[in-house]
């Protein structure tokens, strides 16, 4: 089993910025990928962003591209989310995944984080 949990979120001006945080726990050897997914209210849980453990590639969804940042620290066990620039639309509660596989598709994901809410006013 992998527990992870998110903190970081909040409520912020548009414009803003805040960086989300993913502490992994338990068997995280059996991990490959991170992820970021968000839901908003009334809609799906879409993919943010992912990276691998290992090698520390990255992959975004088009709509955050060159606004977030997603990192990890090998030693801490700790993915992060650096959002910047954010719009009222990232309002979302962001979920912090694990899977044995680099996807964008929630099916891929064995473990998930209970959320962190991030607000974003106009």
């Amino acid at each position: 089993q992998v527990q992870l949990v998110e903190s970081g979120g909040g409520l912020v001006q548009a414009g803003g910025s805040l960086r989300l945080s993913c502490a992994a726990s338990g068997r995280t050897f059996s991990t490959y990928a991170m992820g970021w997914f968000r839901q908003a209210p009334g809609k799906e849980r879409e993919f943010v962003a992912r990276i691998r453990w290992s090698s520390g590639s990255t992959y975004y969804a088009d709509s955050v591209k060159g606004r977030f940042t997603i990192s990890r620290d090998n030693a801490k066990n700790t993915v992060y989310l650096q959002m910047n620039s954010l719009k009222p639309e990232d309002t979302a509660v962001y979920y912090c995944a694990a899977g044995g596989v680099t996807s964008v598709f929630r099916r891929d994901y064995d473990y998930w984080g209970q959320g962190t809410q991030v607000t974003v006013s106009s």
